[in-house]
C-alpha cells in the first residue's frame, strides 16, 4: 500500500473524534467511576483491610471486603478475586468448572471459543482434566451472520433470530457460555445490549439455563456490566481491564452467589472455599487497580478508537469501525500481509516500556494451534490492558491491537506504525 499521510493526519482525526465519539466514551467513563467509588464508600474501606492474614488466611477481612467491592463495581450478588488465579483461561476454567457437573451440556452461543479455552473444554488434546473427559457435553451454534462473500470475514453481525434448531439446542443445555470479546476473529464484540437480548431470549427457551460470560476485555467499556443484564456468573482477568495496569496476577468470577461458591470450592476445596487462601498483601493493589480502572479503560478506548481511524483512512480494513459502539479494548487492523503484521508487531515492541531493545518473531505458545506474534513491552507481563498487539499468523493477517495505559502512548506508536508501512 502506498497511501500518502497528509500533513497534521493525525491532528484532524483528533478534532473528529473530540467531537462524535470521544464525549460518549468520557461518560461511560463517569457513571463506571462513579459506580466503583459508591462500592468502596458502601464497604467503608480503611487502611486495615490492607493487611493480609498468613498461613490458612482465615478471617482475612481485607480479602472479604475485596471480593465485596468488586461484586458491587461489577454489579454482581458476589465474586471471588484471588491472585492465586492465573490467567483468564484459568478464571474461565474455574467459573465453567463451578457451573458444570458430569452430564451436563455446555452450550456456546458465539461459535468456538478463544483458542486457549479448547483444551480446557476438551475439543483438542487428551487431557483427563478437561471438561470432555469429566462427562460435559459440549455443543455449539453462533449467533453471528457472515458479511458479503466479496469482504470474507468482514461486517459480520449478530442475528436478530433464533432458529428453531437453535432454540432447541438451548432448551438441552444446562449451560450457555457467551464471549464477549472478539477472540481471534473477526466477530464484532457483544454490547450490553445484545447480551440483554440474547440472554433474555436463552432464559425464556429455557428458564432454569445458566448463562456464563467470559467478560474479558469488557469490564468499564459501557455504563452496564453482564450481571446487571441477567448474566448468572462473568469471569475475567485482572491482568487486564479491573486491574486498572497496576495488579501484578489473578483473575475474577462474579455472579450469583451459589455459583460463586461453587467456583470457590473448585478453586480450594470443598470445606474451605472462599474462606482460606493467604493474599501476599496485595489486598491494596487490587483495591487500588479497581478504583483506577474506568480511568485506564477509558484511555485505552481513546487510543483504540484513533488506532482505527488513522487506520480506515490509509486505506485498511479495520473492526470495529472508529465510529461503532465498543464493548471490548481491542481493535482489530486487518493487513493482508504477513510481513506487515510482524512489523506491525516490531515497531510497536520497539516503542515499548519495557524490552523495547527486544524484536518480536512468531512463535506457537502453549494453548494455540498456529504461530503468533506478539508484542507486549509490559511492566505486568503479559498484560493486555497495557498497549501491545499480537495476532496468529493465518489469513486474513490481521493484529489485534489492544490496551494502553495513556492516549499519549497509543497515539506515538500509531504515528510510527503507520508512517512505516505507508512509506
Amino acid at each position: 500500500m502506498s497511501t500518502v499521510l497528509p500533513k497534521n493526519y493525525i491532528e484532524q482525526a483528533e478534532s473528529l473524534l473530540t467531537t462524535e465519539i470521544w464525549p460518549q466514551q468520557e461518560v461511560i467513563y463517569y457513571t463506571c467511576f462513579e459506580r466503583v467509588l459508591n462500592a468502596f464508600k458502601r464497604h467503608k474501606v480503611g487502611e486495615e483491610h490492607f493487611l493480609s492474614v498468613t498461613g490458612y488466611g482465615h478471617d482475612d477481612l481485607g480479602r472479604e471486603t475485596c471480593d465485596a467491592v468488586f461484586a458491587d463495581a461489577l454489579q454482581a450478588e458476589a465474586a471471588l478475586v484471588r491472585v492465586q488465579i492465573v490467567s483468564g483461561t484459568h478464571t474461565l476454567a474455574i467459573g465453567l468448572n463451578g457451573c458444570l457437573k458430569p452430564g451436563d451440556t455446555m452450550l456456546s452461543i458465539t461459535g468456538r471459543p478463544y483458542d486457549t479455552l479448547e483444551e480446557v473444554i476438551g475439543l483438542r488434546g487428551d487431557s483427563r482434566h478437561s471438561l470432555a473427559a469429566k462427562g460435559i457435553r459440549y455443543n455449539e451454534i453462533s449467533i453471528f451472520e457472515p458479511g458479503p462473500t466479496e469482504q470474507p470475514g468482514l461486517q459480520v453481525s449478530v442475528r436478530e433470530n433464533i432458529t428453531p434448531e437453535e432454540a432447541e439446542a438451548i432448551r438441552q443445555a444446562d449451560l450457555v457460555f457467551i464471549q464477549r470479546s472478539r477472540g481471534y476473529s473477526q466477530r464484532p464484540s457483544l454490547t450490553i445490549a445484545q447480551l440483554s437480548a440474547l440472554i433474555g431470549e436463552a432464559k425464556r427457551i429455557n428458564p432454569r439455563i445458566k448463562v456464563m460470560v467470559d467478560n474479558c476485555y469488557g469490564e468499564f467499556t459501557e455504563a452496564q456490566e453482564p450481571p446487571s443484564v441477567g448474566a448468572d456468573l462473568i469471569a475475567g482477568s485482572l491482568i487486564k481491564n479491573p486491574g486498572g495496569g497496576i495488579v501484578p496476577t489473578g483473575g475474577y468470577v462474579a455472579g450469583c452467589q451459589d455459583l460463586v461458591d461453587a467456583c470457590a470450592d473448585y478453586l480450594t476445596c470443598p470445606g474451605v472455599g472462599a474462606e482460606g487462601g493467604y493474599t501476599f498483601n496485595l489486598t491494596r493493589v487490587l483495591l487500588q487497580g479497581l478504583y483506577l480502572a474506568p480511568g485506564v479503560v477509558k484511555e485505552a478506548l481513546k487510543g483504540m478508537t484513533l488506532a482505527a481511524k488513522l487506520f480506515e483512512d490509509a486505506g485498511y480494513e479495520t473492526t470495529p469501525h472508529w465510529k461503532d459502539t465498543r464493548s471490548d479494548i481491542i481493535q482489530i487492523l486487518t493487513l493482508r500481509d504477513p510481513e506487515k503484521q510482524v512489523k506491525f508487531c516490531q515497531i510497536l515492541q520497539s516503542l515499548s516500556p519495557i524490552n523495547s531493545h527486544i524484536t518480536p518473531v512468531p512463535a506457537k505458545p502453549p494453548g494455540y494451534q498456529d504461530e503468533v506474534v506478539m508484542a507486549g513491552g509490559t511492566f505486568i507481563d503479559g498484560s493486555t490492558l497495557e498497549l501491545s498487539a499480537d495476532g496468529p499468523l493465518r489469513p486474513p493477517y490481521a493484529v489485534y491491537l489492544q490496551g494502553g495505559l495513556t492516549y499519549a502512548h497509543a497515539r506515538l506508536v500509531m504515528r510510527h506504525i503507520l508512517e512505516a508501512l505507508t512509506n
